[in-house]
Formats: structure tokens, sequence, C-alpha cells
């Protein structure tokens, strides 16, 4: 059985050489779309808004979704930094 490490470098190697035959624009490009529509879907369900007002509305709701992730995850970076400095400054204090 591979460990996590040895798994991650196989899959690195593999998507290195998926990478080296074909252009990945093309490859994630499917997955991108759909990705994508989500977010029209989401400021459209019923279809009703016109396609240029659709879009406009779906690029923000995609701003609001990353940056909804990067405040996610600098707020847990913080939580998982402070009970280590905690700690430090406790065994530091003995």
């Amino acid at each position: 059985m591979l460990s996590p490490h040895e798994r991650s470098l196989r899959g690195r190697i593999g998507a290195y050489a998926l990478h080296a035959q074909y252009d990945p624009r093309e490859t994630t490009r499917r997955g991108r779309a759909a990705f994508l529509a989500r977010f029209e879907r989401e400021v459209d369900p019923d279809g009703v808004l016109a396609p240029e007002e659709r879009a406009r509305r779906a690029e923000y709701a995609r701003k609001a979704y990353f940056a909804r992730l990067a405040y996610e995850s600098a707020r847990r970076r913080r939580q998982r930094r402070r009970p280590a400095a905690a700690g430090e400054a406790r065994d530091g204090d003995a």
C-alpha cells in the first residue's frame, strides 16, 4: 500500500504527463463550464433574466463564493495558530 505522500507524488506525475500531451485548458474545459454554469443557475434558476444580466450577477456570485472560501481559510488558519501560540507561552512561563 502507498503512503499518502507516495500517492500524492504518483498523482502529480500523472498530471504532468497528461499536461505534457494535452492542453490543460482543453482537458478541463467541460468541468470549468459546468462549475461556472452553477453560478448562473444560482442567480437565475428560472432563466428569466437577460443573458447579460445573468452573466453579470453570476460573476458577482462567483466572486462572493471565492471571497467566502478565502475568509474561511484565513479564519481556520488563525484558529489553528492560536492554540499553538498559547501552548508556547505557557511552556515559556513555567
